[in-house]
């Protein structure tokens, strides 16, 4: 007979021990939280006052930016509570709150990600009917479809998860609170939640790989199929950022998946968790406004605005 508690309280064992490994980790996530946040926020203004960036592709690329920020504000504030206080105890609704809000927030960005390569299709491949195929109401729209695909693939598994038993143990090996390691410490039946599991990321992994691969297949042919080579890279530079973006996206999952032995499963998968939460949300906004002529434009002569209205 297994005794069976009522669960109100979580402990997250979070990534190390070591008191000084703990202090740089800490520095290390609230630096990268605070560019992040800043980055992402960055990218939002100056898309919504700059008048050159009401296009489309900006509109998505905003709403993207939202989606980094409240990522990782959903995963890392909690864990740099933990590491500063050493309090690891996590409420049982603060902890179903986090999973939710990071899994409708990683799916949402998936489906907007296939959207964005669409996009960079319609805009390559069909450039005279972009604004018409593109136009405002259809990007809202798209992107309410993002946000109600991920609400209908997240809430199924959640509602199981609601009804988890925790009999032996309510410590969960992670820094955050994810499916995974929460399934290792319940007693309940697992077979209909992990098939569950398996079928969403499947129709969110799959279903948007597919859409991101067929439209960079036919932006690629008709890249190739240009005279000059001036247009090809020009071509070539309104995808790139996009595709580097993408890449390191799937390629961080992949890498989840691709299990090296069930030992080293749990600590390399909080590790790339980890990247995933702070690093990558990082980056992102970098990596848009580097390889963007019109977003740096954008951001200098925001920086110049300033610098005027400070000296009046």
């Amino acid at each position: 007979m297994r005794n069976h508690t009522a669960v109100t309280t979580f402990i997250l064992l979070g990534l190390t021990e070591d008191p000084q490994l703990q202090v740089l980790l800490f520095i290390f996530l609230l630096i990268t939280y605070m560019l992040s946040v800043a980055g992402n926020m960055t990218i939002i203004i100056i898309t919504i006052l700059d008048l050159h960036l009401k296009t489309p592709m900006y509109f998505f690329l905003r709403n993207f930016s939202f989606l980094e920020i409240s990522f990782t504000t959903a995963c890392v504030p909690i864990f740099l509570r933990s590491l500063s206080t050493g309090d690891r105890t996590i409420t049982y609704n603060i902890c179903l709150t986090q999973l939710f809000f990071t899994d409708l927030v990683g799916v949402t960005e998936f489906f907007l990600l296939a959207i964005m390569s669409y996009d960079r299709y319609v805009a390559i491949c069909k450039p005279l009917h972009y604004m018409t195929i593109m136009s405002s109401k259809v990007c809202k729209a798209m992107v309410m479809c993002c946000w109600l695909s991920a609400l209908m693939i997240v809430l199924p598994p959640l509602s199981i998860i609601l009804n988890l038993e925790f009999c032996d143990s309510n410590a969960i090996d992670h820094f955050g609170c994810d499916v995974p390691p929460m399934l290792k410490i319940s007693c309940s039946d697992m077979w209909l939640i992990e098939q569950m599991l398996v079928a969403c990321a499947v129709v969110t992994f799959v279903i948007t790989l597919v859409c991101v691969v067929l439209s960079y297949a036919y932006i690629m042919k008709t890249i190739l199929k240009f005279p000059s080579v001036q247009q090809r890279k020009k071509a070539f530079s309104t995808c790139s950022s996009h595709m580097i973006v993408v890449s390191m996206t799937y390629g961080s999952c992949i890498f989840i998946y691709i299990k090296p032995s069930a030992k080293d499963e749990v600590e390399i998968n909080k590790g790339v968790s980890v990247l995933i939460s702070s690093i990558s949300p990082m980056l992102n906004p970098f990596i848009y406004s580097l390889r963007n002529k019109q977003v740096k434009q954008a951001f200098i002569d925001s920086l110049r605005k300033l610098a005027f209205l400070s000296r009046k």
